[in-house]
């Protein structure tokens, strides 16, 4: 594609991604603080990360960056456009929107000091990542299963944020379980975040579109609980996400998942448990955070 077309394509998604936002939580108005079903009539929020993705199939995103002097200083976690993610423990991480929206995933009962998370998303793997006994202070409980039966389906707005999901098969007992996992994702400040949860199985082309865009994603990189290393570097090279944050990581070492990335992925390894990340402050180049935790 040459090189003028991927910046315009790139200017395009910048300039009516607020826009796609916008539209998303007016519609969401009616819907917000429930859980509906996806992939029916009557879907609560136009998903934006689904739409920039759907309205260029097959196109290659350019980063473009707005002239120095219209950027502001990044901001504190609280103030418009800034996320704060910090590695908690395992796959647990916590998301804090610019409106303080408090979202803990694959939680099992500890999302950190400070209150209640207000949303809390579970998988069903391993006790590490669920709890028959959530916080009674937490508003909102996204089991990525569904206790009695079919796919777990969620849809909701909590304040400045919009919580999807999609489904994927588990292992179990009986061999492969469908619908037994879910990837949630996590739509704030024109950014789309997405956890794999418990991922056992490379992704479909129908798994990819039902996902859509990701600027930031959480991957667990064991290497054998959930996926080879190479099997799952596989799945981010398709994602390009601009953020990678690897998670289950006290099996296979960090350095050979990064190693089996390759050239295209850079590595980023922190002296803090916390990030702040914006719109305007993603990398140029796509790359591994490793946050300091266990």
């Amino acid at each position: 594609m040459p090189n003028i077309l991927k910046a315009v394509l790139q200017q395009i998604r910048q300039r009516w991604r607020p826009a796609l936002l916008a539209m998303a939580l007016a519609v969401a108005g009616t819907a917000s603080a429930r859980t509906q079903p996806l992939g029916t009539e009557g879907d609560p929020v136009p998903s934006q990360c689904l739409a920039m993705a759907q309205s260029l199939p097959g196109a290659i995103y350019a980063r473009f960056d707005p002239p120095a002097d219209t950027l502001k200083p990044l901001k504190i976690a609280g103030e418009p456009g800034v996320v704060r993610i910090t590695y908690v423990t395992h796959s647990t991480y916590l998301i804090e929107t610019p409106e303080g929206i408090r979202i803990a995933t694959d939680y099992a009962g500890w999302a950190g000091e400070g209150p209640a998370p207000d949303v809390v998303t579970m998988n069903k793997a391993h006790s590490s990542h669920n709890t028959d006994y959530p916080d009674p202070a937490i508003r909102h409980v996204l089991r990525g299963w569904n206790p009695e039966g079919g796919p777990a389906r969620h849809a909701l707005t909590v304040g400045d944020v919009y919580i999807r999901n999609v489904t994927t098969d588990i292992r179990s007992g009986a061999g492969m379980e469908k619908d037994g996992n879910s990837i949630f994702i996590f739509e704030t400040a024109n950014l789309c975040i997405g956890h794999l949860g418990h991922l056992h199985h490379p992704l479909t082309p129908q798994h990819f579109a039902a996902i859509g865009r990701l600027d930031i994603v959480m991957v667990p990189v064991d290497g054998g609980l959930t996926m080879s290393q190479e099997r799952m570097s596989e799945v981010m090279k398709r994602l390009q996400a601009s953020i990678v944050l690897p998670m289950h990581r006290f099996a296979m070492p960090m350095d050979r998942f990064i190693a089996l990335m390759g050239e295209g992925f850079t590595a980023d390894y922190r002296d803090s448990d916390t990030m702040e990340i914006s719109l305007s402050t993603l990398p140029r180049r796509p790359t591994v955070v490793v946050l300091q935790g266990t």
